[in-house]
């Protein structure tokens, strides 16, 4: 079975900083790529915030690029994630996503999105 499992997060006001730390565990032949997205209260689905892919590729959403910052190496099954200057907007909840091979048996793989469990991240102003 793969797992992600995250820590950190937290409450902290406008300005300040959090850290998000993110492992991948179990079955799990190849990364391709690995990251954060977030929903907030009331939203109907998950944003990306930053990726990684396993060539060192990194994505940003517009609204967090110069504020966050991604690091990690999918070969090494973790990503973390910086974030500076929080603002009340970037109240969420923060889940770590991979997508990655998983071994399922004797030369047998599938490919597939995987979730952690989520994290909250509340902004106060």
């Amino acid at each position: 079975q793969v797992q992600l499992v995250e820590s950190g997060g937290g409450l902290v006001q406008s300005g300040g900083s959090l850290r998000l730390s993110c492992v991948a565990s179990g079955s799990i032949n190849q990364i391709n790529d690995m990251g954060w997205y977030r929903q907030v209260p009331g939203g109907q689905q998950r944003d990306l915030v930053a990726r990684i892919t396993k060539d060192g590729l990194i994505k940003y959403k517009d609204s967090v690029e110069g504020r966050f910052t991604i690091s990690g190496e999918t070969a090494k099954r973790t990503v973390d994630l910086q974030m500076n200057d929080l603002k009340p907007e970037d109240t969420a909840v923060y889940y770590c996503s991979a997508v990655l091979w998983e071994i399922i048996g004797p030369n047998q793989q599938r490919s597939g999105r995987f979730w952690g469990q989520g994290t909250q991240v509340t902004v106060s102003s």
